[in-house]
């Protein structure tokens, strides 16, 4: 035996390999669209979800800055009472003011988680419906 000798592969086998081989290039084709559609939804959603931890970490920052303000004032405020009644006057102001606008900001706070669930929600059915 030489070690010549050329492997001869008969056509109609060669034809089927041919088609074997194209189609496992459209099964992988088909694989990589589906897996950058995943992909692509999966980067939306972390989009909607960063977005309204954003909105969500500056309305909680403006909170504590108003919070702090306040209490300067009132830190202000304190220096120049005359008597007893004057402070207790207006510690029980002060005490019903922050009250107030706890209750405020807990009820926005509120809205916004909402508002930023929903876009969230909204974004992954949409990203789910392009895909």
């Amino acid at each position: 035996m030489t070690s010549n000798a050329q492997l001869a592969i008969p056509n109609e086998m060669r034809a089927v390999a041919e088609q074997r081989i194209e189609h496992a290039k459209g099964a992988f084709a088909d694989f990589m669209r589906v897996a950058q559609g995943a992909v692509s939804a999966l980067e939306d959603r972390v989009t909607a979800s960063q977005a309204g931890a954003n909105e969500i970490g500056d309305k909680a920052m403006s909170f504590a800055e108003r919070y702090v303000s306040s209490a300067f004032d009132f830190a202000q405020k304190i220096l120049q009472v005359k008597d007893i009644q004057e402070l207790v006057r207006m510690q029980t102001e002060f005490a019903q003011s922050q009250m107030n606008v706890l209750s405020e900001q807990v009820k926005d706070m509120g809205n916004t988680i909402s508002k930023v669930s929903t876009d969230s929600m909204k974004s992954s059915i949409m990203g789910g419906l392009s895909s």
